[in-house]
């Protein structure tokens, strides 16, 4: 009698994370380069039909169809992929197109755009959830905070050694037009600070900046990236064009970075740490 008991209570558990599971969406489009990376690192890949500009990495979900630019989307370019879902952060947009994807019936999840650890463990938290990975996004969350904590740690030796935070600034430009300077409450700021360096540029967000602010700033180290040339690219064209990077500090000792725009989108991204790692070791090294 006992063991028709368990076995009919063994066939209800069984029966209920099947139907869990069948409940789980399979048809994901995602808007933000950090979202999709993080499904694509959870084991969601094979869910995605489509994707916005920004999420290139890993390379492979370039080959998917795109819905654009995360804050341009298209209702009927999303609906022609018959989603059961569409993730992306506070960015994605305009409202009237969620609007009308809403009143299709289709589902919407929206996340957190912050750079900082409580948003992505909210984020991570979520997505497992979603496809059915909790304990994958618990590992992937403790991992990155083991990592993050040793780079402080690195930093902090630094600090203690007597080397002074290297003032930096990061210039985004579209297609070598003029630059805007990275601000507070931006994943630049959060990048550079994370690095070890103080970032010039107080304001908050994403601002233009003169040649004469430039001048003032002065930088010791400059990080280029740009939303549709290659960063490097996008660095000799601002160099050769405003005498102000040329004559700063970072362009006379050579301490020009590059970096990947889409690291910037959509929050904390899976590919981070190890940015974190090479800026660190930029920002304290001797020889650049």
């Amino acid at each position: 009698m006992r063991l028709i008991r368990l076995l009919g209570l063994l066939s209800v558990v069984v029966f209920g994370q099947a139907q869990a599971e069948a409940l789980l969406p399979e048809r994901w489009v995602s808007a933000g380069s950090a979202l999709s990376e993080w499904i694509a690192v959870l084991g969601g890949q094979h869910k995605l039909v489509g994707v916005d500009s920004t999420s290139q990495f890993p390379q492979v979900l370039t080959k998917l169809p795109s819905i654009g630019y995360q804050r341009q989307l298209s209702a009927e370019g999303i609906l022609s992929l018959k989603p059961d879902i569409l993730v992306g952060t506070e960015e994605m947009g305009p409202p009237p197109v969620l609007e009308q994807l809403k009143a299709a019936g289709l589902r919407i999840e929206r996340f957190s755009a912050k750079a900082d650890l409580e948003a992505l463990a909210d984020n991570l938290t979520r997505l497992g959830h979603l496809l059915g990975a909790e304990e994958q996004a618990a590992q992937l969350l403790n991992n990155y905070r083991l990592k993050l904590a040793k780079l402080q740690a690195q930093v902090r030796e630094m600090e203690q050694n007597g080397r002074p935070k290297p003032k930096a600034l990061l210039l985004l430009s579209h297609a070598g037009t003029r630059p805007m300077a990275a601000g507070t409450d931006t994943a630049a700021d959060w990048l550079i600070k994370q690095a070890g360096g103080e970032n010039l540029a107080t304001h908050q967000g994403y601002k233009a900046i003169s040649s004469e602010a430039l001048l003032a700033m002065n930088p010791e180290v400059l990080i280029f990236t740009d939303r549709s040339l290659p960063s490097r690219d996008a660095m000799q064209a601002q160099l050769a064009q405003d005498p102000a990077l040329a004559a700063s500090r970072a362009a006379q000792s050579g301490r020009l970075l590059s970096l990947e725009p889409t690291l910037l989108v959509g929050g904390l991204g899976a590919r981070l740490p190890e940015e974190l790692a090479r800026l660190m070791q930029a920002f304290y090294s001797e020889h650049p």
